[in-house]
């Protein structure tokens, strides 16, 4: 009988051992959410912090055009900023711009335009994409 205790007893040891020993498996690393734009403003200029200074949505001829990009989150962003002239039903694109940047948090980008003799009189827009997806349309006026 001793002996029979003693193989019950290696056993539940040899049990309890295997069960200390195994791990769960580990979770999922939890995946960044990503970037998501909360605001796009477009100013004839922006300050320190980058943000643009007063709102507008109407420029005069010899202005720099700024459109800013508040954004939080964390992970790779690439931006394109695509600046067209409106004449009717008719559509030219005055310039295009594109930045990648690695977020970490809370973030601004801007892009800005410039025509140093003048941009024509009327209508604008620049549409901002992040990650190749539309942010929206912001449509301004040259007068």
């Amino acid at each position: 009988m001793n002996k029979a205790l003693g193989t019950v007893t290696l056993a539940a040891l040899l049990a309890v051992s295997l069960v200390a020993c195994s791990k769960k498996p580990a979770a999922p690393a939890a995946q960044p959410a990503g970037v998501s734009v909360t605001a796009v403003t477009l100013g004839k200029a922006i300050g320190a912090d980058k943000r643009v200074t007063a709102p507008l949505d109407t420029f005069a001829k010899n202005d720099t055009i700024y459109v800013v990009v508040e954004t939080t989150g964390s992970g790779n962003a690439a931006f394109k900023a695509k600046w067209t002239y409106h004449k009717g039903d008719a559509a030219a694109v005055v310039e295009k711009n594109e930045q990648t940047v690695l977020a970490t948090g809370p973030a601004i980008t801007e892009f800005h335009v410039s025509k140093p003799d003048g941009w024509p009189l009327g209508n604008y827009q620049v549409e901002v994409l992040l990650n190749d997806a539309s942010t929206g349309v912001n449509k301004f006026t040259v007068k």
